[in-house]
């Protein structure tokens, strides 16, 4: 029960099916306290349910689900506040923006920014002192491998990431000295709900472009973020973690 007495809180973790759901489950085995995040306040019940489910009926901690649509400013920092001194903080939630350039509106540029950049951002500085107040505390973002290849139709969705990047790099630096780690996790193609349902179980053949030639299971990269969030990685900060079945290297 590595997790146990711990508070995490996970945004994107509002839907059966996504990552924010796997890695839910792994802290909840591990013992943490969750506060999940989503827009569905429905949805988000159905996957409180499902963890109570999985620990028998009842989790090994707590776990609330708390609406919040994080691109809304004001609704970012009263999440923040609803959520109090948390020890792990895990920036999941995304919008995928998928356009060519010349095709890009802005409204959807200004979207991608806000949740993936922008509410990052805001949580990052409004809990990081409530963890150093605390001994310390654990960031994970979630990155993408968009960050750091060029992919036609997702220069938005790849701009966003890389600057959820810059900052993991620089609040490693910021937080060190208050016992705060900051580390990144950069999935490659996974077979979430949401994507197996927009392009079919095969993903367009996207696992075809990695080494290991398969998507990932939303578990297989939750063990990673929970790793990350974990006193077991208590020497890492700053990094960047690909779990992309080899997609960067090749």
């Amino acid at each position: 029960m590595e997790f146990a007495g711990k508070t995490a809180l996970i945004t994107g973790s509002g839907a059966i099916g996504g990552l924010g759901h796997a890695t839910a489950g792994v802290l909840a085995a591990g013992g943490a306290d969750l506060v999940l995040t989503g827009t569905d306040p429905e949805r988000g019940a159905r996957v409180v349910e499902d963890l109570r489910a999985a620990g028998g009926g009842s989790a090994a901690g707590t776990v609330r689900f708390v609406a919040a649509d994080l691109a809304d400013a004001e609704a970012v920092r009263r999440l923040a506040e609803d959520a109090g001194a948390v020890d792990i903080l895990i920036n999941n939630a995304s919008v995928m923006a998928f356009s060519p350039t010349t095709g890009q509106d802005l409204a959807g540029y200004d979207a991608a920014f806000a949740v993936n950049a922008r509410a990052p951002f805001l949580l990052t500085a409004l809990l990081a002192e409530k963890m150093a107040a605390g001994g310390g505390g654990s960031i994970v973002n979630v990155s993408s491998t968009a960050a750091g290849l060029g992919m036609p139709g997702m220069a938005v969705y790849g701009a966003t990431k890389a600057a959820l990047e810059s900052l993991t790099r620089t609040w490693a630096a910021e937080f060190a000295a208050s016992n705060v780690r900051v580390n990144a996790v950069s999935p490659g193609p996974m077979r979430t709900s949401k994507v197996v349902a927009a392009m079919g179980p095969d993903m367009g053949g996207m696992g075809l472009s990695t080494a290991l030639k398969r998507t990932s299971d939303p578990a297989e990269v939750a063990q990673v973020i929970a790793f990350l969030a974990s006193d077991r990685a208590s020497y890492m900060t700053g990094a960047i973690v690909a779990a992309d079945g080899g997609r960067s290297a090749i």
